[in-house]
């Protein structure tokens, strides 16, 4: 089967190896929802979440990993999970949904 998008997703880098997170992330954390509004909220709940940098917003694979909005698009088009005349630069949740 190939790899298709499941969801939103939103990696924040905070400096240290987390349990269960996508294969290819080796140290942050990755919070997934229907829509990347839903995982800034999960984020905003968390109490004493501390990260670096900017968050990359993305999307979760059916392979367990984390893919920015470019790759993602790529990944979609390819697998007819949106249009393949879909003319952007990179995936919103709302293109899958």
């Amino acid at each position: 089967m190939k790899e298709y998008i499941l969801c939103s997703a939103i990696y924040y880098n905070t400096q240290r190896k987390e349990v269960f997170q996508p294969d290819n992330v080796e140290d942050g954390i990755v919070v997934c929802g229907y829509r990347h509004c839903s995982c800034i909220e999960i984020k905003n709940q968390m109490k004493n979440f501390i990260y670096y940098g900017s968050p990359i917003q993305g999307f979760l694979t059916s392979e367990n990993r984390f893919v920015d909005r470019k790759e993602a698009l790529k990944i979609a088009k390819k697998n007819g999970q949106v249009g393949k005349t879909l003319n952007a630069k990179y995936l919103l949740s709302e293109d899958l949904y």
